[in-house]
């Protein structure tokens, strides 16, 4: 599965943005998926996490009440609407192919199948 990542932007606090991530290839519907995030100098971290069903999500703290992932498998994408953006959400945003899906959003490399390139996303204060 090759995937790439899209809808970042420059917004100001209190803003929304809706990142996009498209998915090539037939198996897309049997993969969970999840998006995460890297901030300059930081590592990277747990967004949010979707099954293959759609029935399943799970949040990072620091995010939950303002982002929600949902995805699409007749157009192979997988989304993330984020709310009430903050300066600490800027970071480039990954999605990605996941083995298995963890409610605590700890991932190791192994847990992982493809990444999109990723989508810059600044939150101005």
């Amino acid at each position: 599965v090759q995937l790439q990542a899209f809808g970042g932007g420059l917004v100001q606090a209190g803003g929304s943005l809706r990142l996009s991530c498209a998915a090539s290839g037939r198996t897309f519907s049997t993969y969970a998926m999840g998006w995460f995030r890297q901030a300059p100098g930081k590592e990277r971290e747990f967004v949010a996490a979707i099954s293959w069903s759609g029935g399943i999500t799970y949040y990072a703290d620091s995010v939950k009440g303002r982002f929600t992932i949902s995805r699409d498998s007749a157009k192979n994408a997988v989304y993330l609407r984020m709310n009430s953006l903050k300066p600490d959400d800027t970071a480039v945003y990954y999605c990605a192919t996941l083995k298995r899906l963890y409610s605590d959003g700890y991932y190791s490399e192994s847990d992982f199948g493809s990444w999109g390139q990723g989508t810059q996303v600044t939150v101005s204060s």
